[in-house]
């Protein structure tokens, strides 16, 4: 478990990198509720790019463990309500929010699409997006 990164993961290093040759710029981390991976001021956005099993999305990626059952479902369900009490936080504060969950990011020929679909949010009036 000490080897699981919180930060720059691969997914969230993919998009960065599309986004940035795309022409937005953005801030990383920054102290906002839930700590989103890609903050955009200029947009008043924020971008989180999810692990599928960390933040319980129900794709075929995610799988309840087999062992510790009670501890992985408490764990799990307390992260997936911490998101959520975090878009609340951010839609009340102003803050535009979208979620981009890693099953999106492994089809390596949706990359583009999911980038432009991404952009193309950034620069609309929308509050909320998400890519799965």
């Amino acid at each position: 478990m000490s080897g699981i990164r919180g930060k720059n993961t691969k997914p969230e290093l993919i998009l960065r990198k599309l986004l940035h040759a795309r022409g937005f710029r953005y801030r990383l981390h920054a102290k906002l509720p839930g700590k989103p991976d890609l903050v955009f001021p200029k947009h008043k956005a924020v971008l989180f790019v999810h692990g599928c099993f960390w933040h319980r999305h129900e794709c075929s990626i995610f799988r309840w463990p087999g062992t510790r059952v009670e501890f992985w479902r408490t764990k799990i369900n307390a992260n997936f309500e911490r998101d959520q009490r975090n878009v609340q936080k951010l839609l009340g504060h102003g803050w535009r929010v979208g979620v981009v969950w890693e099953c999106a990011t492994r089809d390596r020929k949706r990359l583009h699409t999911i980038a432009n679909k991404c952009g193309a949010w950034l620069n609309s009036n929308q509050d909320q997006l998400e890519i799965e």
